[in-house]
């Protein structure tokens, strides 16, 4: 059974968070590490297949992946699923809700996963008091833009080998620049996961997922899938293995 555990309190300070030191995200002003640990309520808690965020529902708080993986979704009526985007450590959750009013989309966690929550509510006091925090929190919106665009071009006009290889490619570029594997990164998903994202059936997925594994490029792992030559990878998807290195951390 897949659970969301409420928020149990604050174990993570912000001024020890895991994510800070690495090289991926921007360093905090000492008044704007001071607001964002003032910002965090506590952490909540999430195994695989836990739904966080459902479409149409009207959140109090927003959240930063603090671990694990997820990944944003929408359904239809008749319970195909479309997987809009994944998200990993650092990347904001629920933007959406806390400005719109309402979720879009749903967001399920991929893997166990940690999330810190802050209170919706004072969003307008990030932007009002701390514009370097809000310039960030409108960057991370631009990405996720940036990013869609990428996907649906994918799916628009790439080949079901080369939508395969650039989000595998992808993925792990995603993984590798926050740390989460050295050469191989284990990415934890299924082939229904990648059915859902590329638009394909899951008898055509299977196929297409075993011309990589038969060209060396990656191996299927159940429910992960390991990344041998993310290189070539990239170079079939005719994708320019293009990752931001430094941004935002909220």
């Amino acid at each position: 059974m897949s659970l969301v555990l409420p928020s149990t309190g604050r174990r993570v300070p912000c001024e020890q968070c895991p994510l800070r030191p690495l090289a991926s995200f921007r360093d905090f002003t000492p008044s704007e590490l001071k607001f964002v640990s003032s910002f965090k309520t506590g952490e909540m808690t999430a195994e695989a297949g836990a739904v966080i965020l459902s479409e149409g529902a009207h959140s109090a708080h927003l959240f930063t992946l603090l671990s694990g993986w997820a990944f944003r979704f929408k359904m239809l009526d008749d319970g195909r699923r479309q997987i809009l985007n994944y998200l990993l450590p650092g990347d904001l959750v629920g933007l959406q809700g806390s400005v719109i009013g309402e979720m879009e989309h749903s967001v399920e966690a991929l893997s166990p996963l940690v999330l810190c929550v802050f209170q919706r509510d004072r969003l307008d006091e990030l932007f009002r008091n701390h514009p370097g925090l809000g310039f960030d929190v409108t960057w991370l919106a631009a990405r996720e833009e940036r990013m869609l665009d990428d996907h649906l071009l994918s799916l628009g006009r790439r080949t079901a080998l080369e939508r395969a290889a650039y989000l595998l490619a992808f993925l792990h570029e995603r993984a590798m620049s926050l740390g989460l594997g050295t050469t191989n990164v284990h990415i934890p998903l299924t082939q229904q996961h990648v059915a859902d994202t590329l638009g394909l059936s899951i008898v055509h997925t299977n196929k297409t997922l075993r011309k990589l594994t038969n060209r060396g490029l990656i191996r299927w792992l159940g429910r992960s899938c390991q990344v041998l030559d993310a290189a070539e990878l990239a170079r079939v998807a005719g994708w320019d293995n293009t990752v931001e290195r430094i941004r935002p951390l909220i």
